[in-house]
């Protein structure tokens, strides 16, 4: 009688009594995911800033672009001296990702976008 009620009212029969767990969400939350992202990011600041590798990490494709163009660009048309102030402000930018609380880099960089310093 109770598959008859079922068919008649088009529910879907209960399989295993009904005590299916809800899927798991995501292990980790695009604020996880993004703050994750600030060591990779900070280190390389201060490595190889100059070419905006740091901000391709954390997904400001404008600004490292940018900074990519100013290095080369600044590098070949100046022997080189021109990389410095590129490397300078990758440095600057490596150190403030390192040294801000987590909460502070995600709000800074990963919701308002914050493309220099």
């Amino acid at each position: 009688v109770e598959e008859n009620e079922n068919v008649e009212s088009n529910e879907q029969p209960q399989v295993g009594g009904g005590n299916e767990q809800a899927p798991q969400s995501a292990p980790a939350s695009d604020r996880d995911q993004f703050v994750g992202k600030k060591t990779a990011a900070g280190i390389c600041g201060i490595l190889i800033g100059g070419l905006g590798i740091h901000k391709f990490i954390l997904g400001l494709t404008t600004p490292a672009v940018i900074m990519l163009l100013v290095t080369v660009v600044a590098g070949i048309l100046t022997c080189g001296l021109g990389v410095i102030p590129m490397g300078i402000i990758g440095l600057i930018e490596g150190i403030m990702y390192l040294t801000k609380s987590d909460d502070d880099f995600y709000q800074q960089y990963g919701v308002d976008k914050k493309g220099w310093f």
